[in-house]
């Protein structure tokens, strides 16, 4: 299994960025310290935005979760990914971010049982 669950934006402002899905559109958020807001559209997928910004990506980044970590891994490399940050713990889960051949960067993670 591998389902697009989140993507991520660097943000100035994580609340403010979170308070207009809020308004606009009704999408509930949760906020996770002050520089670090979950927006949920379905309860399957959600946008994140941080404000800190030596955490924050250079643009927005596509998030695939899976079901193991390792393997998707590999299969990245063996199809021409680059892995540009190695697999590491954050709430919920385990991630590793990667490039794909035409420059955008993504990310992959597992959940923590």
């Amino acid at each position: 299994m591998a389902r697009l669950t989140m993507v991520e934006f660097p943000t100035s402002t994580a609340s403010g960025s979170a308070r207009i899905f809020e308004e606009a559109f009704g999408w509930q958020h949760s906020e996770y310290g002050p520089e670090y807001t979950d927006v949920q559209l379905d309860g399957e997928q959600s946008l994140g935005f941080q404000q800190d910004a030596a955490e924050a990506p250079s643009g927005p980044l596509t998030i695939i979760e899976v079901d193991d970590l390792d393997a998707t891994r590999r299969s990245v490399e063996a199809a021409g990914g680059v892995v540009t940050t190695a697999p590491f713990d954050f709430p919920g889960g385990t991630r590793f971010h990667f490039r794909e051949p035409g420059g955008n960067v993504l990310a992959a993670w597992v959940r923590r049982p």
